[in-house]
């Protein structure tokens, strides 16, 4: 069947690709810059959160650099089709959001650290875009481990909302949405402006200060 809907149409699973059984590709072996696995199981005593907020490559960085992350990586989450490719991804029949997970430890930095990171980090008002770059995988999006977490999301979500409303932003299209499956991205994908640090990613934050984590409020 040809699918001819915008690629700004989040499918439905009627319309999205099939997929298959098995990753059809390497994640690869160590962070590039932290030395921990790529591709892990969380560890006792850790915690994991996964973002989307537009093109992969920088958020991730983003997100490695902070203290108490304790391993990254990139991959496709929040659609239908299983184990996809980027390039499926790419033709907006999967359904699947660009992502970072982050592994991090909760004693050395928060979950609403990491909210506070993700709100000031692109602008969650631009619907299925970030900038120039255009389809449901570049939409803002949450994707929870925990009904703590998505309680967490969304107060965070109304906060910022208040922050953004001040500033003529108009309202937050970010989804929050409990997890269900990570698929993890290509082994080239994995820190790529590690691997790659002149890369082009450009970042669309906005510049408004999220008043979370802070004893601030947006009032």
């Amino acid at each position: 069947m040809l699918f001819s809907r915008s690629k700004t149409h989040l499918p439905t699973a009627d319309e999205a690709l099939s997929g298959r059984d098995t990753r059809p590709f390497s994640v690869g072996g160590a962070h590039a810059t932290l030395g921990t696995p790529v591709e892990t199981d969380v560890p006792d005593r850790y915690a994991e959160a996964v973002f989307g907020l537009g093109c992969f490559w920088g958020e991730e960085k983003t997100f490695w650099q902070l203290p108490g992350v304790w391993s990254t990586s990139v991959g496709y989450a929040g659609g239908q089709t299983p184990h996809p490719t980027y390039e499926e991804v790419c033709s907006g029949r999967t359904g699947h959001a660009e992502v970072v997970r982050v592994v991090f430890d909760p004693a050395q930095v928060s979950y609403t650290q990491l909210l506070k990171v993700f709100w000031e980090s692109h602008d969650p008002t631009q619907g299925m875009r970030q900038g120039n770059d255009q389809g449901t995988q570049y939409r803002s999006i949450i994707l929870t481990t925990s009904a703590e977490q998505t309680e967490q999301a969304e107060a965070s979500r109304a906060t910022y909302q208040q922050a953004l409303s001040a500033r003529g932003y108009g309202e937050i299209t970010t989804a929050i949405q409990p997890l269900e499956t990570y698929y993890y991205a290509e082994d080239y994908h994995q820190q790529y402006l590690a691997k790659n640090p002149f890369g082009y990613c450009p970042v669309h934050a906005t510049g408004v200060s999220c008043p979370i984590g802070t004893g601030v409020t947006a009032d």
